[in-house]
């Protein structure tokens, strides 16, 4: 089992991966680098208006000489409330020191990953790889299902009497189902026939579409009756491909974390020094 600090090391890791490129990418370089106003005499940068309009670009606002007036007169307070909070010895506060460490330690992180993950790009080779893995797990094929779940093997066949005689699935199901998808007809929505266990994935796999279980299906939740509504093939590799990259980042990632550790002297406080 994971600690929990590798637990928050990795959520965090993979939270940085879906911010996206607004806040992981350098800023282009301003054909001014200069200094746009003082305030108090503390320059703001051309280039730190170019880094937060670059944001904000991202985000769909228009890049004009207005919106960067704007920005700028942002930029502007945000320094004169900087100073004032400065002026009133707040930096030197332990929680906002706090505070700010973390911001630190965030964006040092995350500029980090980021040329890890230059360094190591996910080729074609290793997406192509990773797809025929997990299409071997799960196979080529998707299936609609429905069930109906119940406590005992002759309430079970009872059902398929009702059924036999032109009862409607969604509806027995509403009715005497014992599982959470009763609400929706007994409606399991598409899955891969790994995603359920072995006595129920077997029958699923052996039904045509339209049709439902003529004897009930055993398992340790009980006894279902099931019906699939309909077969599709699993996605294609390019519908996966996001996706695929995505999983393989994380999966370096966690690897590159592990080495890290690995290699680091950690030392854990008692409970006694903790406190």
């Amino acid at each position: 089992m994971k600690t929990i600090t590798s637990r928050v090391l990795f959520a965090l890791l993979g939270s940085m991966l879906a911010l996206g490129a607004c806040n992981a990418q350098p800023a282009a370089k301003s054909a001014n680098d200069g200094v746009a106003a003082t305030v108090n005499g503390t320059p703001i940068k051309q280039a730190v208006i170019d880094a937060f309009m670059q944001q904000r670009a991202a985000q769909g606002a228009p890049d004009t000489p207005e919106v960067r007036k704007a920005l700028l007169e942002e930029l502007i307070s945000r320094e004169v409330v900087k100073q004032a909070a400065v002026k009133e010895g707040i930096d030197k506060r332990p929680d906002v020191q706090m505070q700010m460490d973390l911001a630190r330690q965030n964006i040092l992180l995350n500029a980090y990953v980021q040329d890890y993950i230059k360094k190591h790009p996910i080729t074609d080779d290793m997406i192509k790889a990773e797809y025929d893995k997990i299409k071997a797990q799960i196979g080529d094929k998707q299936y609609h299902a429905r069930h109906i779940l119940v406590a005992d093997k002759k309430e079970a066949e009872a059902i398929i009497a009702q059924l036999a005689k032109g009862a409607k699935f969604e509806k027995l199901a509403q009715q005497k189902s014992k599982d959470s998808s009763a609400q929706n007809g007994g409606d399991l929505g598409w899955n891969v026939p790994t995603a359920y266990v072995k006595p129920f994935a077997d029958a699923l796999v052996s039904l045509k579409k339209g049709e439902y279980t003529k004897t009930p299906v055993q398992s340790q939740f009980g006894w279902h009756v099931i019906k699939l509504e309909d077969v599709k093939d699993a996605p294609k590799l390019d519908e996966l491909k996001p996706q695929l990259i995505q999983r393989l980042q994380q999966q370096q990632l966690q690897q590159m974390a592990a080495e890290l550790r690995a290699k680091a002297k950690i030392e854990y406080a008692t409970p006694a020094e903790s406190k």
